[in-house]
Parts: C-alpha cells; structure tokens; sequence
C-alpha cells in the first residue's frame, strides 16, 4: 500500500466513524410534511403609524411568539424571511384555525375609558369611527358602550396571566403587570373611573383588540377616586372560565402587532401522510441502492463491488452530514437523498470507464498503474460534472422556497459526499485491492482488465454517428414541436402554489366518488370547488380564496357523505404570492441557465457551452410538455426537480464535451466530426451506465415512493431519460455545425509532465498524479 493510498484509508476510516457516531446518536430534524403539523408564511403589510420593514418585522415576530408559545404547541418555529415574512411552524398542529385565530389578532390593542352608553351604529359607520378619538362598540353582552380615546396601548403590558382565586371565590381571574410608565398610565385611567358611581357605565375599563371589547372590567368599589389600581397588582375578575381567562390573558399580554400581518402561505399535512412517505422512501432507497449496487458489481464485478461497498459508505456520510448540521429534512429532501444515492456511481463509473480505456490502450502495463491513469484521466470530467450539479442545487437553496430549498441542500450535501466516496474511499478500496497477488493472477475478476460488452460491440460496428448531425437535431426538433403542441392543446396545470387558491386532501371512512363529493360540496355553497381523487381512494378539492372558518364547512359537507373525514393535506396560497412564486420560477429558470452558460464557456468553447445550454433547454420543454401531456401538476415540486433535470443534463453534456476537448487537442488537424463521433462512443458506456444507476432508484421511487412522490420522480425519470439522450444527439450535434461558423482555433495540446529525477523505470503513461 502506497503512502497515498494510506492517507486516503485513514481519511475514509476517520470520515466514516464520525458519520456512524453521529448517525447512532443524533436524530433527524423532520419537516412538517414527514411529521405532521401546519406551515404558515406571513406577510408583514405597512400601516398608518408604521412601515413593515426588518425591524417591525422582528418585533412583530417576538410578539407572535410570545402568543403561539401560549398555545401550547410543542416547538413551533418561527423565522423572518427576507425583510418582511414570517414563516411559522407548528408542528402535529392539524386544524390551525386557533392558530390562525390568535395570530390574526393584528389590530392594536388599546385601553379606553367608557365614557357611557353607546348607540348602535352600522358597519360603514364603523368604519369611519376607525382614527377618530373615540369610537362606539359593544361590550361582552353586546351592549354599545361610547369609549373615549386610547388611554394605553398592549405594548405596555409586561406580564399577562391567568390565576384562579380560590380563597375570595373569585374564581379564575387575569393578572395584569405594566411597564413602568404604562403603568402610571394604567393608574391615571382607573383613578379617574373610580370617580364615578358603581352602577355607571363610566367606572368601567375597555379593552379593545381588533375593533372588539374582549373585556370591559368595572373598577373595584374598594378603588377610590383619584388613587387608581396599581399597575403591578391589577386583577380582571369576571365568570371566566379556565379557557376564557387564559385566552384574555394570552391576547392581553401578547400585545399588538407592530404591523398588520396576512397569511399568504399556509400547509397543513397529516402525520399518516409523512408516516407513509417516510416508509415509501426508505423501501424505494433500499430497493434502488441494491440494484444499483448488484448492477455496477455485474459490470465492474470486484471494482464494482467494492464501488457498492463506498456507496453504503456514501449512504452513512451524507445522512450524518445531514443530521450533524441540522438540516431539516423534507419530502423532496428525503426523495433527493435517494436520488442521489444513484448519481453517486457517476464518479465510480467515469473512473472505471477511463481505466478500461487505458489498459485496454496497453493490455500488459501493471493494473495498480492503469487504475491511477483512469483516476488522474476522469478527474477534470467529475469536477466539471459535479459543480454543475452545485450549481443546480444553490439555485435551489436560494431562488426556491420551503420544501425546494431542503431539496436544493440535500443534493448538494449528496454531490459532495459522493465525490469523497469515489475519489478517497473508493479509491482506496480499489488501489489496495488492484496491489494483491490474487487479482494481480486472476484478472478477470477485477473489472477493468476486460472493455465491458458495450465498448466492446461499439468498437467492432463502429458507428459513425456524427456523419450527418442535422438528422439529430430534426429528430431533436420533433420532440419539441409535440412538447409544445402538448403545452398549447393541453395546457400547463400549474398547481396553487403558482396560481393561488387553496388544495386540501382528505381521507374518509366511508368511499365517495367524485360526482357524490361534488354534488355535496354544491350544495353547501361550494360549487365552484374542483373535485378530484388522490391516492388510495382519497378525495382532492381545489377552490379559490378559502379562509379556515370555509375549510371547515366544507369537511362538514363532505363528512356528511363519507362519514370520519380526516385532513391529510391542504395547501392554501394567497393570489399574490402565487404570481410571485410564477415569477420567481421563471427567475431561477433564466438564472440557471445563464449560469451554467457562464461556466461552460469559460471551461471549454463558447459553441460547448451553447450547445449545452441548447440541449438542456431541449430537456425543459420536453419535460414540461410531457407534464401537459400527461395532466400532472406543474408546482414547486416540480420546479425542483426540473432544475435537477438541468443540472444532469448539462453534467452528461460536460463528461462528452470533456472527451471532445482532449482527443481534439491531440489531433488539432483532424476533422471535428471524427473527433467527436470518436468521443462519443468512448462516453456512451459511461453515460449509459451511470443513467441505469440512477433509473433503479427512479423506478423504484415511482412504483414505491407512494402518490406523494409520485410526480417529483416521474418528472426526473422523464428527465434523466431525455437530458440522456439530448447529451449526446442534441449537443454534440449543435456543437457542430457551430463551430462551422467559429474562428477559434482548436484546443491547445496538453503538455505531459516532465519525468522526475529517478524516477527509474515506471510506465511512462503514469506519472505519478493523485487526485
């Protein structure tokens, strides 16, 4: 074992009994679509007195907290994104309306004087009573009281609590504790109710919250005039109950918003349905990865054995690499770690392929030196391939939202941690392996000694599939023009994430069809709600604008006919930020392809990097047109696995466009179609093992991975099957007959090393290079 080869195993070895450490004793952090519970985003809104900008929002923020900690959720969370949003999280919480109830709660909350009896007005009256000095409204009772002008605002309130008295006979009563000069405030107001007679309007207090009296308390008789409650030992007394007092006291000491707020995102999922997908992916991974693993052992037989053996190490360091670091682990997250359990072979196979070209090249040089040939060889196609796919995976994390970007830091964390399994693990296992006796005598175990069947049959027939590249590209535009017939016949179902609305799901116990559902709906008011089935006998309702007051009349109207009816999941996206999340989309859309554009000339030719872009702009619209086709929501899920789609067609395009490179700066006055058909059937066994990988896991996640991930894998094997094939008779075509109009002249030729000083009589192909 060379010293190299033993760095990278103690490497391995550290890497690996970190990962298993913190895999036995750390748990994963599940979002609320594996879990259960509801996700609210918050938009901040300016008011009269305030702008909503970061600092109001953050104060807003605390206040919320301070209220949703009173609910007894067990650990919500809540985060401001970006200058005026509020994400909440409130986990095994599956009817928010008393969430929804107590965040609402966004008016300022005041303390009047009652000045006496009021007169009824009407709303629009009302309404023009907001601003004024003082306004009229009606008490618990419903009785209008005229209320003088705001005497002390909720901020003022330093602690709110709800007691019970035992010992008077109170019962339960609400606790209230003022800021220093709130409380003088306080103080001042009851002195002069306490001015009044006990049976007078006049001795009592309103406090006011969103337009309404939660609580009028008369002034104690034991209070004098002028003298007023103390601010620190003030108690509301009243028929309360437990509930009651503790609900005063929460919108009491809660406070008023800062700034107005409005739901504009909201999710609820059941813990079945996370419970469900949790299985479903860890059956489809299981499944997939030994496939996947059974197929490159097949292929490769020893190498690729050992290959499988990094892949479960892959499998254990990129799952503590998520756990350690506390990402939250989503839906599209979790298929994304299985995904890229299939990407992770690209690495291993990229080597393997190149190490069989270099000994196939010359049959007796030592096996240890062809492995490291086929290493140093792949190296500039994994780095270039892989980056692209980070690339794809940043813009998920930063133009995505919710569940795409969990989506967007699992990929990442995955490229990475693949490439440490095949370039230190892997390779490690391999070297050490290709160095004993026993697969030095019998070499046709290890895997590399023999070209494969695919390299072998295309080196015998030859193919000259770069002789006529226009073909390709006519067969390329073909498949646009039904995509795009597809779009316009069909139409894109975008989802209600970019459309706005709302989309529950729900399970009942009792079966109901589609038109007994629709009819029931009708005739609660619903008529105009889509009806649908989901998986498993489940019913979908899609509807415009529906608050959660409307969400729970309609389950009652479906109840009626399919008996227990349970939420499974409800999506609701304000019209709004349905159009901004439409437009953000085609933002990381435009951004993702300008990026890769960017690097791709940079790294090769600027008729590479066109080529490239054309071809993945190729696989965009045939995905989307496939979708039209089909009838399948076009959503945020969607989205994340369309930018996948990006990220590996261009990384199928980067490992041909790689081989062109090289075989074309050794043969600068060959002609460009020779080189490339030549680089091309060199890449084929590659670009075909490597997708098979990926496919066993795509299969099984969509024969397996239950309805919920049903649609993100169909999306990427659609993805995965044409970015494969556009990589190759899209691309490399393209490239072509542009660079029949390029003045640039080929690649310069690679300088070989200079042999070092005693270097004595290694094979002169190795010169001595580690990755």
């Amino acid at each position: 074992m060379t010293r190299a080869t033993m760095v990278r195993a103690v490497l391995a070895a550290a890497v690996l009994l970190v990962s298993v450490i913190i895999t036995l004793t750390m748990s994963p952090r599940l979002g609320l679509d594996l879990q259960g519970g509801t996700r609210m985003v918050l938009q901040a809104k300016d008011s009269d007195t305030a702008k909503a900008d970061r600092e109001s929002t953050d104060r807003t923020l605390e206040v919320l907290r301070r209220r949703i900690d009173s609910l007894g959720v067990t650990e919500p969370t809540l985060t401001r994104s970006g200058e005026d949003r509020i994400i909440v999280e409130l986990p095994d919480v599956q009817d928010p309306r008393k969430a929804t109830e107590v965040i609402g709660k966004t008016a300022q909350l005041t303390f009047h004087a009652v000045q006496g009896p009021g007169t009824a007005n009407s709303a629009e009256d009302k309404e023009k009573d907001k601003g004024k000095e003082g306004l009229t409204l009606p008490d618990e009772q419903g009785r209008e009281l005229a209320l003088g002008p705001v005497a002390l605002s909720g901020a003022g309130v330093k602690k709110a609590s709800a007691e019970f008295d035992g010992q008077t006979g109170a019962g339960w009563t609400v606790s209230l504790d003022f800021h220093k000069d709130a409380g003088r405030d306080w103080t001042r107001l009851t002195g002069e109710a306490a001015c009044h007679p006990a049976q007078d309007e006049r001795r009592r207090v309103a406090i006011v919250l969103d337009q309404q009296v939660i609580s009028s308390p008369q002034v104690s008789p034991s209070v004098s005039c002028g003298t007023g409650l103390p601010s620190g030992s003030t108690q509301i007394t009243g028929s309360f109950s437990a509930d009651e007092a503790r609900e005063l006291a929460l919108l009491i000491e809660g406070g008023s918003l800062p700034v107005p707020v409005e739901i504009v995102e909201q999710r609820t999922v059941g813990p079945t349905l996370g419970a469900d997908a949790i299985d479903a992916s860890f059956r489809a991974a299981l499944i997939g990865a030994a496939a996947t693993a059974l197929f490159i052992t097949v292929v490769y037989r020893l190498f690729g054995a050992l290959a499988a053996v990094a892949l479960a190490a892959y499998g254990v360091i990129s799952y503590a690499a998520l756990v350690g670091l506390g990402v939250t682990l989503t839906l599209p997250g979790l298929a994304g770690f299985v995904l890229a359990i299939g990407m992770a072979v690209d690495a291993n196979v990229l080597v393997f392929e190149r190490a069989r070209e270099e000994h196939a090249l010359r049959p007796g040089r030592p096996l240890p030196s062809s492995l490291t040939a086929g290493f140093k060889g792949a190296w500039s196609a994994v780095a270039d391939s892989n980056v692209t796919t980070l690339i794809a995976a940043g813009l998920l994390f930063f133009l995505g939202s919710g569940p795409v970007k969990g989506f967007g830091v699992t990929l990442g964390i995955g490229v990475l941690a693949s490439m440490f399994s095949a370039l230190v693990i892997a390779r490690a296992l391999t070297e050490t392996a290709a160095r004993s006796r026993f697969v030095g005598d019998y070499r046709g175990i290890n895997g590399i000694a023999s070209p494969g069947r695919v390299r072998t049959w295309l080196g015998r027939r030859d193919p000259q599939l770069m002789r006529r590249p226009r073909r390709w590209l006519m067969i390329s535009a073909v498949l646009i023009a039904v995509a795009v017939a597809g779009i316009v016949v069909r139409g894109v179902n975008f989802g209600v994430e970019f459309t706005g609305g709302r989309l529950i799901e729900y399970s009942t116990s009792r079966p109901v069809d589609v038109e007994t559902a629709r009819s029931a709906l009708a005739g609660a008011g619903f008529g105009d709600a889509e009806v649908t089935t989901a998986g498993a006998g489940d019913i979908s309702v899609r509807t415009g604008d529906l608050d959660n007051n409307g969400e729970h009349e309609l389950r009652s109207a479906l109840a009626a006919e399919g008996g227990d009816t349970t939420k499974v999941r409800d999506e609701l996206i304000g019209p709004s930020l349905g159009d901004e999340l439409r437009r953000n989309a085609l933002i990381a859309l435009t951004i993702a392809v300008l990026v890769q554009l960017a690097y791709l000339a940079i790294r090769f030719r600027w008729t590479f990097a066109v080529a490239s872009v054309g071809a993945l702009i190729h696989d965009v619209i045939i995905l989307v047109g496939a979708f039209a086709w089909l009838g399948r929501t076009v959503d945020g899920i969607f989205l994340a696995s369309l930018l996948t789609v990006i990220g590996y067609s261009v990384n199928d395009s980067v490992v041909v466009f790689d081989r062109v490179r090289e075989l074309w700066a050794k043969a600068r006055k060959r002609p460009l179609a020779s080189v490339a058909n030549q680089a091309v059937l060199q890449t084929v066994p590659r670009t075909v093992n490597t997708g098979m990988g990926a496919l066993f896991i795509l299969v099984a996640l969509v024969v397996l991975g239950g309805d919920s991930l049903e649609d993100f894998a169909l999306a990427l094997l659609i993805g995965i099957v044409v970015g494969t094939y556009s990589s190759v008779m899209t691309a490399v075509p393209a490239a072509l007959l542009l660079e029949r109009t390029s003045k640039v002249p080929p690649p310069a030729r690679t300088r070989a090393p200079r042999a070092r000083k005693g270097a004595g009589n290694r094979d002169p192909q190795d010169n001595g290079a580690r990755v």
